[in-house]
Formats: structure tokens, sequence, C-alpha cells
């Protein structure tokens, strides 16, 4: 049997004056705990049978919504225990009141998200996640978001907003859409918001991202840069090698390619860790990847020095100062591809990622998407059948010419 009143409880000052505090008496088995409002109340402004404020308090509407709102709290808690058949004492009640008193915001749980990734050294993640992040706090014009909040309303506001006065992409609302996410489950794991919250799902917001287009260079115009002439340009000679070395190796990650290191070279294979997921990855070193690699040995001092220059001097622990040059390479990486790409004679725009649009666009269905998937080191097949949707057209090429060849 429980007992729940509001009341004010006396309690002395420094002078020895009583004050008295707005709070909350839950009584169960005759042993009463309290939960205290942080307010304190002049008796006259007190209707202590109606247990509320009286009117004739500057905020009587304020306080006594505040009221309401702890009472059902804590009521809605104890019929939770009830309904399921378990015993709780009052001070078990209130210990679980007060620690929801402490749960942290959105944006306290964001913060505490990008932290835990530059501790765990993944910069490149934190930075982006905190873009994102700022770009929710400018929607709301920093207000300090609960959880209970983001609803699909705000959500689906949100995404008008970034779309029309944000100049974001489809793509870039729904990664927005995807950290969200993430943190609302992280504050369902931790019992910082309800399950019934969930502003994702049948029904409510979707994610779902739009198909783009993945145009990769063809066998033409892969030899177009083995052999266009760059002895006058030693820079864009060593973007080419770059480049190549991750098309033929079946169109490793640019970062990855970057942080590559001697000692990850051993009897014929290649070992790595992507850094996009952690996964350990070997494969065999083809004959033209060991030519690009020759002509690099006679910079190595030691087998913890990086393959390519971009890195040199970098300590392979400083995670921060990595991610920071990694940035600084890639970008000058892709304006000297542009610059190869008319050297070459190619039309196609050519950036570090279209190595790996390469790789796909020229094993076509050549092979099975089983081993694609491996070659890509991907860890689902199904994302391995839709990457490579983009670059298999025989058969509709055909069906098509069938149709119209009359």
């Amino acid at each position: 049997m429980s007992t729940l009143k509001t009341v004010l409880h006396p309690k002395k000052d420094k002078n020895g004056n009583n004050i008295y505090r707005l709070t909350l008496r839950l009584t169960v088995n005759r042993k009463r705990c309290y939960y205290q409002l942080a307010q304190n109340i002049d008796r006259e402004h007190w209707d202590a049978p109606a247990e509320k404020l009286k009117s004739n308090h500057p905020k009587h509407k304020q306080l006594n919504r505040l009221i309401r709102k702890k009472y059902d709290e804590i009521e809605d808690y104890i019929l939770e225990m009830e309904s399921s058949k378990k015993s709780y004492t009052a001070k078990q009640v209130m210990d679980v009141i007060k620690k929801n008193k402490e749960k942290l915001s959105f944006f306290e749980l964001a913060e505490e998200h990008t932290e835990d990734l530059i501790k765990s050294n993944k910069h490149n993640r934190a930075v982006s996640d905190k873009s994102k992040i700022n770009r929710i706090k400018e929607f709301v014009k920093n207000k300090n978001l609960s959880f209970e909040e983001i609803d699909e309303q705000l959500l689906n506001k949100m995404k008008i907003d970034f779309a029309n006065n944000g100049n974001l992409s489809e793509r870039s609302i729904m990664n927005i859409f995807v950290l969200v996410r993430l943190l609302f489950n992280n504050a369902i794991r931790k019992n910082l918001v309800d399950q019934k919250f969930y502003p994702f799902g049948k029904g409510k917001i979707k994610i779902k991202y739009p198909e783009t287009i993945k145009i990769g260079l063809d066998e033409t115009e892969i030899r177009k840069i083995q052999e266009v002439d760059l002895s006058e340009y030693p820079e864009i000679s060593n973007t080419r090698n770059i480049f190549l070395f991750s098309f033929y190796l079946a169109g490793i990650r640019i970062g990855d390619v970057l942080q590559m290191q001697w000692k990850d070279i051993v009897d014929g294979r290649i070992y790595y860790k992507m850094g996009k997921n952690n996964k350990t990855v070997s494969l065999k070193i083809p004959p033209q990847v060991i030519a690009i690699l020759s002509s690099y040995k006679q910079e190595k001092n030691t087998n913890l020095d990086y393959i390519f220059p971009e890195l040199k001097k970098i300590s392979s622990n400083d995670a921060k100062e990595i991610y920071t040059k990694t940035k600084t390479a890639i970008k000058k990486l892709n304006k000297n591809l542009k610059s190869l790409a008319e050297l070459a004679k190619i039309d196609k725009k050519i950036t570090n990622h279209i190595a790996r649009h390469s790789f796909g666009n020229i094993a076509g269905d050549k092979i099975s998407p089983q081993m694609l998937q491996k070659l890509y080191r991907h860890t689902h097949l199904s994302t391995t059948m839709g990457y490579q949707g983009n670059f298999i057209h025989k058969s509709a090429d055909d069906a098509l010419d069938s149709i119209i060849s009359f």
C-alpha cells in the first residue's frame, strides 16, 4: 500500500528560521521517503487540502505543472511495478525518480558520443558527427533538447529546413538522421528515454538513401592512366601510383592506402585493418602492385615507414595527426587526379574513390557476387549486390537491343 502527497517540508535555515520546501512525500508500508522540488514556498501561498499553490503566488501555474509532472512520474512507476507484481520500497521509487532527474539531454549524450570517438582515435568520424550535431543545434537555435522532444514532427520539419535552407542533399540529411537514430538507441539502452518515444520505424520516420549513380573508368581509360607520360610531373606520378595501387587491390579506400606501412607486406600478401570498420583484410599482391612498390623502396628505412610519402615522419600512434594529414593529402591528391585526367585525355571526373568504382565497373558480372564480397570487404552480400548493380549493364543492354532491332 502506497500513499503519495505533496507537502511543505520544514527545515531550519542558517539563522534558525523555518523555511518550507515544496516536497513530494511517498509512504510505502509506513516508511516514508521525500523528493525535493527545489522550491521554497511561503505557507500563505500553499493550499494544503488541494496540494497545490494558490493563485496569489507569482509562479503558481508553472510550479503546479511541475508538481503534477513529478507526481505523475512517481505514480506511473508505482503502477508499472504493481502491474508486474514486483515489490518496492519508498526509497527505491524515489531513487529512480532522482536518477531520472539527472538524465542527459540529446546534445549532452551527443557530446559524450563524440568524446568517446576521439578517445577511440576515430577522429574522422568524430569530426563528421560533430558537424551533423552542429547542424541540428542551428536548426533548434541551440535549445537543449530532451529525447522526448525529438518526435516525427520535429524530424520532418528538420528535413524540410535542411533541404530548403541548409542546401543539404537527401543523402546528407539521411546521414544526420542515422546519427539521431544511433543516439536515440543509446539513450534507450541507458534508460534515458522510454522506447515509446522512438521516432523511427514502421509508420514513423524511415531512413532511406536515394539511389546514386556510380560511374567508374573502363579498361581503355585505365590503360590511358597507366601509359600517360608523367616524367615531367613527379607529384602527379605519385598520385597515379596511389590511385592504381588502390584499383589493383579491389579499390582499397584512400585513407587505408596512405596508412599502409612496409610491415604490412608479408610473404607476397598485404595485411591491413580497414579504418571504416576495423575489419582485418589480407590480399595477394599482384605484379602491377609489386612494380609500384619497387619505385618507393629506395625511400624505405625501416618496416615501420609508410609506403607512400604523404604521412612520412608521423608516428603511427598519433591518431589525430594522421587524421589531419590524411585529410589534407586526400584533398591534394584529388586535385592532382583532375590534372591526371586532363593529361590522359579522360573526360570523366576522377577522384580517389573512383578507383573503387572502376574496379567494380571492369569486374561487371565476370566473377561471382560472393567472391566480389570478399574482395570489397563487405559484411553483407546484399551490400555487394546493391553496389555491383551500378556496373552490370550487359543483360539490360542485350534485352534493349533485342526489342528495338527490327
